[in-house]
């Protein structure tokens, strides 16, 4: 492939800017970065089609993945090898309740899509705002894990990229790490691909979850409640990375740290989940003011600079981080507390200092514990560097799963 260069707005959960001069296939090959700490973010505008992002009141009836709108995407920075749509589709929240979710579908040129496998990628963390949106910012050149979207797209295989519930206008309301809602979005935009005309993937097509952070966690969910909420989905794997198995060691570990812009973002993501939290009623003045700019302004950059190293108790007059409502919904989206019935892949940073690796680790003990085949690899990294450096091994997993290899677990 030729060479290109690729603005992306930040290093996965941590650098301000970077620009890449890479091969395309550079999540396999690894990644030269620059960090351009002065440099602006590539992107400051929102979408430019906002009425494509609000669901239709009410929305329609049909079934999980069904398909409400569609359009042409210019999505993927290799576009000449790249046919992208962008969708609405019906999904379902943490309560159970239907909702529209949109998302992005790309699949290879020359190819046919109704014979490729099928990776759900689940991005990473991109922001409450709307300006945010994954499918946006896919786009306008501007997905920080597009290389490994590349990648995925080289080696002959379809992928289906989730938007997750409530990126639109007016503010957006994500429920942001929230797996209950994550796992049924990533597991619908397949079906929604099976259903896109212009796509038409086969039902039958070899799935793969795939995620890091954020996404790690969503691509897990989507494993583990796949046997009852989408059978009819061929699940053959999941690879996760730094993955925020349980939120409650996540959050302890970011409160006064410059990832206090993440927990911030969590607690924004739980509520607007669960209304039945009630964050408002925790909030000082100061708090209403942050959480409602961090909702109309906010991205990555945004969460790692302007909101570093702030205190929770500096916006609230009563932390809601150990109280027994919240204590119960975080529990609700805990990992591991079931066999997975597909290999996994599970890999983090022994330096991450964003999502604590000591509860990845338990993520691992806990899926082994139940049964579930898993091949775990911790690397000497952090948090960001990882989101490039471990998209190789994560892409030979993959390709083992699709070519129906044996998985080689390593629980003992």
């Amino acid at each position: 492939m030729p060479r290109a260069a690729v603005m992306v707005p930040l290093l996965a959960l941590g650098l301000v800017t970077a620009v890449w001069q890479a091969p395309a296939g550079v999540a396999a090959e690894g990644v030269k970065a620059q960090a351009v700490a002065a440099a602006a973010p590539a992107y400051s505008t929102e979408p430019e089609d906002p009425a494509f992002y609000v669901p239709p009141n009410p929305l329609p009836a049909g079934k999980p993945g069904d398909i409400i709108r569609s359009k042409p995407s210019k999505a993927g920075a290799a576009t000449d090898k790249i046919n992208a749509w962008q969708v609405m589709y019906l999904s379902t929240n943490a309560l159970g309740a239907p909702i529209a979710v949109t998302g992005t579908i790309l699949t290879p040129k020359g190819k046919d899509p109704k014979t490729t496998p099928v990776i759900s990628f689940g991005v990473g963390t991109h922001g409450p705002a709307f300006k945010c949106t994954p499918s946006y910012m896919s786009e306008i050149g501007a997905l920080y894990e597009q290389p490994a979207v590349n990648d995925f797209i080289a080696a002959g295989y379809s992928v289906a990229m989730t938007d997750y519930e409530g990126y639109g206008p007016n503010p957006s309301k994500t429920t942001y790490i929230t797996g209950k809602a994550e796992g049924p979005a990533m597991l619908d935009i397949v079906r929604a691909g099976q259903r896109l005309p212009d796509v038409a993937w086969s039902p039958s097509a070899k799935v793969v979850l795939r995620g890091y952070s954020q996404g790690g966690g969503a691509a897990l969910w989507g494993a583990q409640v796949q046997p009852t909420y989408a059978p009819d989905v061929n699940l053959v794997g999941v690879a996760a990375g730094g993955v925020p198995a349980d939120l409650t060691q996540v959050a302890l570990s970011l409160d006064g740290k410059k990832g206090f812009g993440f927990l911030a973002y969590a607690l924004l993501g739980l509520d607007h989940a669960y209304p039945d939290l009630k964050l408002a009623s925790y909030m000082n003045d100061a708090g209403k003011k942050m959480f409602s700019d961090l909702e109309n302004g906010a991205c990555t950059v945004e969460l790692l600079t302007t909101y570093a190293n702030k205190k929770l108790l500096d916006y609230t007059t009563t932390s809601p981080v150990l109280t027994p409502p919240w204590l119960a919904r975080v529990a609700e989206n805990k990992l591991g507390t079931k066999k997975l019935s597909v290999p996994v892949y599970q890999y983090l940073g022994a330096q991450d200092d964003l999502v604590d690796p000591s509860q990845g680790r338990t993520l691992r003990k806990d899926l082994c514990a139940n049964g579930t085949s898993v091949q775990f690899k911790e690397f000497q990294s952090d948090h960001i560097t990882l989101v490039y450096t471990g998209n190789k091994d994560a892409l030979a997993f993959v390709k083992d799963r699709i070519e129906g290899k044996p998985a080689t677990p390593n629980c003992a």
